[in-house]
């Protein structure tokens, strides 16, 4: 099954608090912190929410 490997890039200083929730609900809590996830439509979207803050990548 993909995953997909999410880094954190930018501060979530300054984010609306739901952007803040989203990056803490993924396992993000600082900058560089990298996370792996399954390929699922929730995990897509909580990435669709914080989009600037973070990179994506598909991993096998």
């Amino acid at each position: 099954m993909t995953q997909l490997k999410v880094q954190q890039k930018k501060s979530s200083i300054g984010c609306k608090a739901n952007q803040r929730e989203t990056l803490r609900s993924l396992g993000l809590k600082r900058i560089g912190d990298v996370v792996v996830k399954e390929d699922r439509p929730e995990i897509r979207g909580m990435v669709q929410t914080v989009r600037h803050l973070v990179t994506v990548e598909e991993v096998e």
